[in-house]
Order: C-alpha cells, then sequence, then structure tokens
C-alpha cells in the first residue's frame, strides 16, 4: 500500500509534465519518424522530474485528515527525505509517528523541528503532545523512562507561549489558547484537577468559541463535581458546533445525571443521528436512555454501541451489566460487568456493582459470597470511603 501510494504519485507528476508539453484541447501525437533508413543514434534518457516536497505534504496530510496514518507516513518520511528542513514535513511526519505509536521517533522528530524553526508554535504544541502520548501509551514508565514526560512537556509548553508572544500577530490568541488547552490535558493527567480546570478557562478566554476547549472544560468540571458548571460548558460547546456529536452526546448524559432527563433524550437522540456510526455517541443515546428508563432503548444503543467499538468505552459494558442485573439477568451481568472492570481497573463503581452481580443469586444462579466480597475489597481498595462497598463488604463478611 506504501510503495503502491508513492508510485502513483510519482506516475501522475511525470504524467502531468508530459500532459504540459500539450497545448490545450489537443491530442498527443506521437514524434514523427524521419524519412530515412539510416540509423539514428540513440538519445540519452532524461532524468525523472523530482516531485516536490509540497507534493508529499499535501498527500500526506489528505491521508492524515482521512486517519489514514500508514500512508500519512509513507508520504510525510518522503516529503522530510525530499526536504530535511521542511517545517510541515517535519510536524506531519512527527504527529504521524505518535498515532502510529512511534514515540520515541516523534519526540526526535519534533525536537529536530523546533531546533530548526524556533517559531513554529505548532512545533512545539506538537512536541509536548508526543511527550503525552509516550507517557499515557508506555505501561511501565520508570522501566522505560518516561517517567518525567509530563514534567517535560510542561517545560515545551512553556517555550510555545514564550515563541507565542513573540510571534504575536493576529493569531496570538489562537496560539495562547492551544497552548493552554494543552497545558489542561498535562495537568488532567497528572491528577491536578484545580490546574487543569484553570488552564482550560483560561485557553477558553482566549478562544471562547471553541468547541473542543469548552468540551474540555466540561469534562474538567464533572470530574471535579461540579455538575452545574460541566452541563453550562457543554451547553456551549453544543451551541459554538452543533454538528459536533461527541459534545452533544456528553451534554445529554450529563443532563441525564442531572435528573433532566426529559431534555436529554432528544439531545442524545439527536447526537446518534448525527453521528449513527459514531460508538460514543450512540453509547451515550443509551445511557440516557438507561437513566430515562427506557430498557428497551437503552439496551438497543447499548449494544449497539460495544459492537461499533468493543474496547474502548467500559462505561457502556457498566451500563448493559446495571440493565441486566435490573431486570435479573445474572449471568450476562456478571459477564458485562466483569468486562467493565478488566476495561476499567481502577474504577471502584465498576468493581461495586461487579461484587453486587455476585452477592445476589436467582434461578438456577447461585451467589458467590467470595467474589463479592473480593470485589469489594477491590473496590474500598481503590477508595475506602466507598459506603456502597462498604456496606457490601459488611453484607458478606
Amino acid at each position: 500500500m506504501n510503495e503502491r501510494t508513492l508510485g502513483l504519485l510519482a506516475t501522475a507528476a511525470m504524467f502531468n509534465l508530459a500532459a504540459a508539453q500539450t497545448a490545450p484541447g489537443q491530442t498527443p501525437v506521437a514524434p514523427a519518424v524521419p524519412a530515412t533508413s539510416a540509423p539514428t543514434t540513440p538519445v540519452p534518457a532524461t532524468h525523472t522530474r523530482t516531485i516536490p516536497a509540497a507534493n508529499y505534504v499535501a498527500l500526506g496530510v489528505f491521508y492524515y485528515d482521512q486517519s489514514n496514518y500508514d500512508s500519512a507516513y509513507v508520504a510525510f518520511r518522503a516529503a522530510s527525505e525530499q526536504d530535511p528542513r521542511n517545517a510541515e514535513a517535519l510536524l506531519g511526519l512527527g504527529r504521524t509517528q505518535a498515532k502510529l505509536r512511534l514515540y520515541s521517533a516523534s519526540v526526535d522528530t519534533l525536537k529536530k523541528l523546533v531546533a530548526l524553526d524556533g517559531r513554529n508554535v505548532s512545533g512545539f504544541v506538537a512536541l509536548a503532545q508526543a511527550y503525552q502520548a509516550q507517557y499515557v501509551g508506555t505501561s511501565d514508565r520508570v522501566a522505560a523512562g518516561v517517567g518525567g514526560n509530563l514534567d517535560e512537556a510542561l517545560k515545551v509548553l512553556d517555550a510555545a507561549d514564550t515563541v507565542s508572544k513573540s510571534v504575536g500577530g493576529t493569531a496570538l490568541n489562537v496560539n495562547l489558547s492551544k497552548v493552554y488547552n494543552e497545558r489542561g490535558y498535562v495537568y488532567r493527567l497528572k491528577g491536578d484537577t484545580a490546574q487543569a480546570i484553570a488552564a482550560f478557562r483560561l485557553a477558553s478566554s482566549l478562544n471562547p468559541d471553541n468547541a473542543v476547549i469548552l468540551y474540555n472544560l466540561g469534562d474538567m468540571y464533572y470530574a471535579s463535581g461540579d455538575l452545574t458548571a460541566a452541563i453550562d460548558s457543554l451547553q456551549q460547546a453544543v451551541v459554538a458546533d452543533p454538528r459536533d456529536a461527541y459534545s452533544r452526546a456528553y451534554y445529554a448524559k450529563l443532563l441525564a445525571l442531572s435528573g433532566n432527563t426529559v431534555a436529554a433524550k432528544p439531545e442524545a437522540a439527536q447526537a446518534a443521528r448525527l453521528a449513527p456510526t459514531n460508538a460514543y455517541a450512540v453509547g451515550q443515546y443509551g445511557v440516557v436512555s438507561y437513566l430515562a428508563k427506557d430498557n428497551t432503548n437503552a439496551a438497543a444503543q447499548l449494544q449497539a454501541a460495544i459492537k461499533l467499538d468493543p474496547l474502548r468505552y467500559p462505561e457502556f459494558y457498566y451500563y448493559m451489566g446495571r440493565l441486566e442485573l435490573d431486570q435479573g439477568f445474572l449471568q450476562a451481568a456478571r459477564g458485562d460487568l466483569t468486562k467493565a472492570a478488566a476495561l476499567a481497573s481502577t474504577n471502584w463503581e465498576y468493581l461495586y456493582y461487579l461484587g453486587l452481580s455476585y452477592e445476589r443469586g436467582q434461578g438456577t444462579t447461585a451467589p458467590d459470597r467470595s467474589k463479592a466480597r473480593d470485589n469489594y475489597q477491590k473496590a474500598l481498595t481503590l477508595n475506602p470511603d466507598y459506603k456502597l462497598a462498604q456496606d457490601g463488604a459488611n453484607r458478606v463478611k
């Protein structure tokens, strides 16, 4: 596929060169053969036209936007080989390497970019993102030597802040909003909710109509327990970009969690209509339906979301398990809640409900107090103050 991509591009370039030698509207004809039988001297072959790095960059951008990262990588790599100092090629290559989990290569590429172009704000932001991606994508961070990546990302963002102000211009506020939005991501990974909220708020004040920043701010408000502020921020995100299914689906769920399921259901349904193959949008429609006690639609939407993306959203297994637990389908509930707890092993709520499914028994499905106790204890290890788990553990002593 990669060789084919470059081959097609080279063929197209040579074809365009030949076509350029023909006047518009004319049909290319073969050169006339000399009217002589004498042998002609062979003409030396001309060099193949070199494809400009910009052409490869354009192809890379096209593939990157299509999430075809393998082909994007080939195009951006070709561009950077053609012109090693091409900033757009290096930026695209570094970002694509991170998407392909080539984290060390991504960091090296983007370091090269900011060394060559010290005023490239996007390069600094992408380097900070690469440090974060490497941190998140590495299981044993100490052994891999990436434990300090988040601090490195913050240092890079300090440099990006300075560069943005130095460059100035009409893009100053937008550039600074990107820097502070990225700071919010880093602080969220650090577990510093207050700093993350402060960074996202500053980013939003600099770029108030950016739906992504408003989404991030709302997400952090929700993580902090401020549901009212979270709903307000997500509502602004929906207004800023009405066709963004992620913001609308999240907004719908928060409305439902606040008890306003009447307003939540049409928002969730619209999100699923906007993006019928988006697992997140479809799944949140299922969550809202569950909270609204529409069990039939909840089951249908949750199952559809799980089928669309079986591993990314443990929340949907959790709500499917809750629904099955409510209906007394204990075996199915245990299966789905086990998957939820496995995919999100630090979520004490998932572990509690898994324990509850084992504590209960119905028909031919017997209770398993040992497994119930084990899951309650795991939940309490994660959150010693979780009262539901405390009560469950007391029941199965």
